[in-house]
């Protein structure tokens, strides 16, 4: 059976990974509606 590869985007925030509908890229995660879900998490140190 043959593989089927799909391109897809991941939020770097909640982890969700979806398929768009558009070939526009995404304004917001479809799961937790981060704008910033391509901008990795930075960690603050206090």
């Amino acid at each position: 059976m043959p593989e089927i590869m799909l391109k897809g985007y991941l939020c770097e925030r909640c982890r969700h990974k979806w398929v768009p509908k558009e070939d526009v890229k995404p304004r917001v995660c479809p799961k937790c509606k981060s704008p910033y879900w391509d901008t990795p998490r930075k960690l603050g140190i206090k």
